[in-house]
């Protein structure tokens, strides 16, 4: 496999076919998928797997014990946290191939701590309506086609 577009990364997600669904668009994407545990369910749910339906196989998956487990393994500068608490909007960002996109649980987010140690790096996705939050597969998918979009007009990657 070639070099990931990005890092996509779960922490303790709740609902198996979302992230069967985040996985097949991560395939699509060429995006490296990262779950933080402990996940809801288990990855050999058919759930995950429909949902993923047959790419699940070429998935570029790494699982991870823990929050801290995982801020191990990365170089926090190019790293993004998605929240509704936040006024940095995505647009705001300049997206660069190898970034980090971190998306917390369906029900609970991100946790407070680890939206105030990395306070610098928090984004949203803009909501005109009454609505909390957008799905998680939904906001997984804006955030990479955004990113590939900016990448893109970067000259940073070809047209496929």
């Amino acid at each position: 496999m070639t070099t990931p577009l990005f890092h996509i990364v779960l922490v303790e997600p709740e609902i198996p076919h979302n992230t069967g669904n985040i996985g097949r668009t991560c395939v699509a994407m060429n995006s490296h998928l990262h779950v933080v545990q402990p996940a809801s369910f288990s990855f050999d749910e058919k759930d995950v797997r429909r949902a993923g339906l047959d790419y699940w196989q070429h998935l570029s998956l790494t699982q991870h014990g823990s929050f801290p487990e995982w801020e191990k393994s990365i170089e926090p500068q190019r790293c993004f946290f998605f929240t509704t608490k936040s006024q940095r909007v995505i647009y705001d960002v300049q997206w660069q191939p190898g970034d980090t996109m971190v998306f917390g649980s369906e029900t609970r987010g991100l946790a407070a701590p680890i939206l105030e140690k990395y306070s610098t790096q928090l984004v949203t996705l803009p909501m005109l309506g009454p609505t909390r939050s957008l799905n998680l597969s939904n906001a997984v998918a804006i955030a990479i086609y955004e990113g590939y979009r900016q990448v893109r007009a970067g000259n940073f990657l070809p047209s496929p």
